[in-house]
């Protein structure tokens, strides 16, 4: 059996790409690093963006994740021209396509069962693994009978990958894999090379961890008599700070969880382009255009990519900051609406004065609410690690009585005054006149007026929450620090 590789983009051909997620759980981010390199080989020269969702393990699937599925491809902005394509719907086709691999004497049905192969394997002292028994058998189609392709013994299946170069593989290290289980139900690599036949595919590019199934692949497509092979080109795997590649079970690797803690879809898909592949200026902060632009599979590393939790909320400050505050407060609103003080307290006007001071601290969306409640709320909680520090500290109980009678003093009361200016400059002098430098006097001032010792620029912060709301809160921590007052 021999095949032609199809180069990819043959004589000026647009390409066909597939991503071909299997619904089996959460969107895995190195699936959605997947999609987007299909996507952007699609998008580069008039090409096609085929999804296909392969979901014909029926006790695997689930109708909820083939929605996030889509949810996720929608919310990163990777449309796609064709699909999706159900391999469920498509079983008579995997079935014509196994009877005939038979007929023409490419597979063969096998009755042993796992126990029965791992015995003669344990009994001939050999690593487990099929060993060929059925192969000369001739047994026809029965009950409990799974149907195997017929392996070349000899030779080898040479690989052409874009990404590693040409990679070999001793046809007698191939084991007679399985195309049909025993209920008749198709087999994954019988699914995947039928689907890209019937469907045109002329570039696959998918997962390192598909590399070994390739050969099969290869040898089912000569079988089939599909004709030219689609080219090749297998992503580098994506490893954790410890090197280890990302586990459901071990790793945040959901792409829910990211997009629910406030990650925008530009600052995902930035970052998910540079997991193997880097620009060649250096620049690393790129739109969904300029990757279209800028992007190459020959460019891609073979070497494992570090996906970095830290990095990709450094991208995502970025993106956040370089927003149009109307941008800004429109995707910020569903973090808002989420917490119990929107209904009864939230202040249109505070906080599209506020929101261009958050803008440039936050590096997650999700950290939006915790920043700005302060404003919307009747009391404040306090950090308990800072209000037991200030509960200790005559220094900071000394700076809330002076700022008590500073911001309460006359000077303050017209509006015209209550402003961030006139503020930062009262509480300048008054941290002199404490032997105290201006940071160190805003703590406590923060931490009465807002419950956190981070926040917005604290003038800002002040002038927006107003005088009276103002005060109220400086003389509640003095009551609560049992301090008397004014």
């Amino acid at each position: 059996m021999s095949v032609q590789l199809r180069a990819p983009n043959a004589q000026g051909d647009a390409a066909r790409v597939r991503f071909a997620p299997s619904p089996t759980g959460f969107f895995h981010v190195g699936s959605a690093r997947t999609a987007l390199y299909n996507w952007l080989v699609a998008r580069q020269g008039g090409g096609t963006f085929l999804l296909r969702i392969e979901d014909s393990d029926a006790d695997r699937g689930n109708a909820a994740w083939v929605q996030g599925i889509l949810d996720a491809l929608q919310w990163l902005g990777l449309d796609w021209d064709e699909g999706p394509v159900f391999q469920s719907e498509r079983t008579a086709r995997y079935a014509e396509a196994a009877s005939g691999l038979a007929s023409a004497g490419y597979a063969y049905w096998c009755q042993c069962t796992r126990e029965e192969i791992d015995a003669r394997a344990k009994a001939a002292g050999r690593p487990p693994g099929y060993d060929g028994y059925c192969r000369e058998r001739g047994l026809d189609r029965g009950p409990g009978r799974i149907l195997r392709f017929a392996t070349p013994k000899t030779g080898e299946t040479v690989v052409s990958d874009r990404i590693r170069g040409t990679v070999s593989f001793a046809n007698a290290d191939i084991e007679d894999f399985v195309l049909l289980r025993s209920n008749g139900s198709p087999l994954f690599l019988l699914c995947n090379a039928v689907d890209d036949a019937d469907q045109g595919i002329t570039e696959v590019i998918r997962g390192e961890d598909h590399l070994s199934n390739t050969p099969k692949y290869q040898l089912l497509w000569a079988a089939l008599g599909a004709g030219r092979l689609p080219s090749f080109a297998h992503l580098p795997m994506l490893v954790n700070e410890r090197r280890q590649k990302l586990s459901k079970r071990r790793d945040p690797v959901a792409l829910e969880d990211y997009r629910q803690k406030g990650f925008l879809p530009e600052a995902m898909v930035n970052y998910l382009a540079l997991l193997g592949w880097g620009p060649e200026d250096g620049n690393e902060v790129l739109s969904l255009e300029e990757l279209v632009a800028r992007f190459s599979i020959e460019r891609v590393n073979h070497s494992p990519a570090y996906f970095d939790t830290k990095k990709l909320s450094h991208f995502n400050g970025v993106w956040i900051r370089s927003q149009p505050v109307e941008r800004f407060a429109e995707v910020a609103r569903p973090f808002l609406e989420a917490e119990p003080w929107f209904a009864t307290g939230f202040d249109e006007e505070a906080f599209a004065r506020i929101a261009p001071l958050v803008q440039s601290r936050v590096s997650v969306l999700g950290e939006i609410p915790g920043m700005v409640s302060f404003l919307f709320v009747d009391r404040v909680d306090y950090e308990a690690a800072s209000w037991a520090k200030l509960q200790a500290d005559p220094v900071g109980k000394e700076v809330l009585l002076a700022a008590a009678e500073v911001f309460g003093a006359e000077d303050f009361l017209a509006d015209h005054k209550w402003i961030p200016e006139e503020l930062e400059r009262a509480a300048r002098q008054m941290a002199e006149q404490l032997g105290l430098s201006l940071r160190k006097a805003q703590a406590p001032i923060r931490l009465a007026l807002t419950g956190r010792s981070v926040g917005p620029p604290l003038f800002e912060s002040i002038a927006i929450l107003g005088r009276e709301r103002s005060l109220a809160r400086i003389a509640g921590a003095l009551e609560q620090l049992a301090i008397p007052h004014g």
